[in-house]
């Protein structure tokens, strides 16, 4: 018997910080009042142009000249960036998504997407499964989007298996200051939980808002996120197995029933 037919509001009294606005942040706050939180959107990262506008504009100019047999995307972010350039991509570039949230950004865009790691929703995963389309000897022209703080590991990864890769910062991530009243509410203990949804929130979580007090639980959308908050100093009370909202929420609910 799960939580969440114990009860239909698992999550009653919990204030939740949602440190994301946007589509994803108010779907995220719409979810948790469905479980009875009271959630508090409250976006701690926003994304800038790259300031290297001539490389992408180049990069996409080729993307819809066919240049390229592959386009990686690794967050719905770079879907943004894409459809504000309305970048062409031609049927004879294959395109990966690193993960759902991503894929169905894409696709809302109306992008297709021919590849979407089925478990490990990272860059690593996709470097596996990308695997599976390579030919022995063919090197591949690959274009990879990124922010400007992403780690190489997809562009290093396939540069290291033969392929021709170009990897082209898309935007840049950028802290927003946080609202001072939403910080008191932190300090004084009012926040029983706060989603951590990249490195880059995590960062913020710890600039603007720590130490996050003992009786607040901090918890991570995956443990790529989570590796990351750590190394920002950030402690992290609950990981979610993957990396979607809904596993988020329904560890919280899980953390909520442990605690009855």
């Amino acid at each position: 018997m799960t939580s969440h037919t114990a009860s239909p509001k698992p999550l009653a009294g919990w204030r939740i910080l949602v440190p994301r606005g946007g589509p994803w942040g108010h779907g995220v706050a719409s979810d948790l009042r469905a479980v009875g939180a009271t959630p508090i959107v409250a976006p701690l990262i926003n994304f800038a142009p790259t300031e290297d506008s001539a490389a992408l504009e180049s990069a996409l100019q080729r993307l819809a000249s066919g240049a390229f047999d592959w386009l990686t995307v690794t967050s719905a972010t770079t879907v943004d960036v894409l459809s504000a350039h309305q970048a062409l991509v031609p049927t004879s570039t294959r395109i990966a998504a690193v993960g759902e949230t991503t894929a169905s950004a894409l696709m809302s865009a109306g992008y297709r997407v021919d590849l979407v790691p089925l478990e490990d929703n990272s860059a690593k995963g996709l470097l596996s499964e990308m695997k599976q389309f390579e030919e022995a000897g063919a090197s591949l022209r690959i274009l990879t989007l990124r922010s400007e703080i992403a780690k190489p590991v997809l562009s290093l990864g396939l540069a290291q298996r033969g392929h021709s890769v170009e990897s082209v910062v898309a935007y840049r991530t950028i802290g927003v200051p946080v609202d001072p009243n939403i910080r008191e509410e932190v300090i004084a203990g009012f926040i029983r939980a706060i989603l951590v949804t990249s490195g880059s929130v995590a960062e913020q979580v710890q600039l603007q808002l720590g130490p996050i007090p003992e009786t607040t639980i901090v918890a991570c959308i995956g443990p790529v996120t989570a590796q990351d908050a750590r190394s920002y100093g950030l402690r992290v009370d609950l990981v979610a197995a993957e990396r979607s909202a809904e596993s988020l929420i329904e560890t919280l609910i899980e953390a909520a029933g442990a605690l009855h």
